[in-house]
């Protein structure tokens, strides 16, 4: 009998290797130091412990927890766990989806805000305690002539609609609703979107989008960060976040649809050229201060991927096209592709597009200009719908990355394809279950496609509506959910993540020898902590 468990037991180890045989975590197990291999044990035996003692056990203010659990609702249990705090401090590597108009920390864009006196908001009833919650506000500059409105947000002789100054709305905002304070709970919650719209009133792929616009257009991107003199600002922040997070490098998705942005009085005469100046050179400028600190490692740069919205018709989207090329022989080392995003669902297929998006091939290829495509495709929980189909005319029409691809797992074809040329598909995990296509990070495809050898990087989509800024939210949540996915494995995302950039091969290099560089330190630290906890780490499964 021994002999046949023995036997067994060998099949059965075979048979589990053979199923993870394309994971990138154990393609590129080989090469794994023995620093690597010791850190990864020890991030498993916290994570086992505090699917025990956190994740086990109820919270008065968290009813049923699980790892990988709703994420509005149980991230005020991640952020005091041990394992979050280890991966906050590791190396990202790049940032490659995320729409950087909606990427800086609520707190951090109201703040910006307050800067600028020409910032007004309105609201359609006065504000009072039963409809404080459900009121999302319209925040816009306005010109300097502008004749504002002078009364209180809270004031029942409030005329709504009307527009008050951004911080005298703060410093009148009624004691009785918290005052100041008050005021800014309220509008950087009016910011994001809150647990009980995710999970309650739009709990659906559909309805939660028609939030998702309600929230990014009117008190984001119309009134802040589509403002020219909070732009060089709003940009530095994002920057500076996504280095806090150790990230080194971003390629910023930016929404062109708008021909022009609001100037400093208000008025729609920014140009798109302008915007990707100020991008450019607040970059360098960053960089350079990063340098001169000796924190020049922590900083690759950042790239903006030219977007439109799938709203416009095919002959509208021939002047954007052309927009795209002459922004990119304007800027040839800032715009890094070109994307079509909004709902898939709800919106144009990239299939209506076709012939604008052939002759745009074309022509940058007579141009010889490098514009790859960088589309979104598959964000949908359809099977034959058109945003799933997308994921068809994506590949057909060679783009380098799928930005989501969250319904390419019902496509076997697709995801041997995206293997053999090597397309990565950018997985924002946090968004995903918000927007309503998961219920939980236990039921994220994410597995699949390891375990299909599909490319993969992590990413945070829209940092400011998801709260999730950076990308460790987005790491913690899926290597709590798995027993299979480690720190090897997110080692190798990240890896991948400057592999599969937009960057040029020499910047590519430097990238690569910096982040490891920061990841045998990180390890370092890992295993530093071991030593100093006492922590027993298991045998890897």
């Amino acid at each position: 009998m021994s002999q046949l468990i023995e036997a067994y037991n060998d099949q059965r180890a075979a048979l589990i290797d053979a199923d993870r045989a394309l994971r990138v975590d154990r393609i590129r197990g080989p090469y794994h130091t023995v620093l690597e291999i010791k850190a990864d044990q020890i991030v498993r035996s916290i994570r086992a412990e505090e699917a025990r003692t956190v994740w086990g056990v109820e919270h008065d203010d968290v009813p049923s927890p699980f790892p990988g659990m709703e994420f509005i609702t149980g991230k005020k249990i991640v952020v005091k766990t041990k394992l979050f705090q280890l991966l906050s401090k590791m190396p990202k590597g790049a940032l490659l989806h995320t729409h950087v108009d909606l990427s800086v920390s609520p707190r951090a864009t109201l703040d910006i805000a307050l800067h600028h006196p020409a910032i007004h908001i309105q609201v359609p009833p006065a504000l009072t305690t039963s409809n404080l919650a459900s009121t999302v506000p319209r925040v816009m500059p306005q010109a300097s002539d502008f004749s504002a409105c002078t009364v209180a947000l809270t004031d029942p002789n409030y005329p709504g609609d009307s527009w008050v100054p951004l911080r005298f709305a703060r410093e009148s905002f009624s004691p009785n609703m918290g005052g100041p304070e008050g005021f800014d709970k309220w509008l950087t919650e009016s910011m994001s979107i809150s647990s009980i719209a995710a999970y309650d009133t739009h709990n659906n792929n559909i309805k939660i989008w028609d939030k998702f616009a309600e929230s990014a257009k009117l008190v984001c991107v119309s009134g802040m960060t589509h403002y020219a003199p909070m732009w060089p600002e709003y940009i530095k922040q994002f920057f500076k976040e996504i280095v806090e997070d150790g990230i080194s490098y971003a390629e910023c998705r930016f929404d062109f649809t708008p021909k022009h942005f609001m100037d400093a009085e208000g008025q729609d005469t920014a140009t798109h050229l302008q915007w990707i100046k100020v991008f450019r050179d607040v970059a360098k400028e960053y960089k350079e201060e990063l340098q001169a600190q000796g924190r020049g490692d922590e900083f690759a740069g950042a790239k903006m991927i030219y977007t439109v919205i799938r709203r416009v018709t095919p002959g509208e989207l021939e002047w954007y096209l052309q927009d795209c090329i002459a922004m990119k022989q304007e800027f040839p080392d800032v715009i890094a592709g070109f994307d079509l995003v909004g709902d898939e669902n709800a919106n144009r297929p990239l299939i209506y597009y076709l012939s604008p998006l052939l002759t745009f091939r074309a022509e940058c290829d007579s141009l010889s200009l490098d514009i790859p495509f960088l589309f979104h495709a598959g964000e949908t929980c359809g099977d034959g719908s058109h945003a799933d189909v997308n994921l068809y005319d994506a590949l057909l029409l060679g783009s380098k990355r799928i930005a989501h691809g969250f319904s390419i797992v019902k496509h076997p074809k697709l995801m041997e394809m995206c293997r053999e040329r090597n397309v990565a598909l950018e997985v924002c995990p946090i968004s995903n279950e918000i927007l309503r296509l998961t219920a939980s990070m236990p039921m994220h495809p994410l597995p699949i496609l390891l375990n299909n050898g599909v490319p993969v990087t992590l990413n945070s989509d829209d940092g400011t509506l998801f709260n999730n800024v950076g990308i460790t939210y987005d790491m913690y949540q899926v290597i709590a959910a798995s027993d299979v996915t480690g720190l090897l494995t997110l080692a190798e995302l990240a890896r991948d993540s400057i592999t599969h950039s937009m960057m040029s091969e020499d910047e590519k290099k430097m990238a690569r020898e910096a982040w490891e560089k920061r990841w045998i330190l990180f390890l370092e630290n890992v295993v530093s902590l071991e030593a100093q906890t006492g922590v027993d780490a298991p045998l890897r499964n």
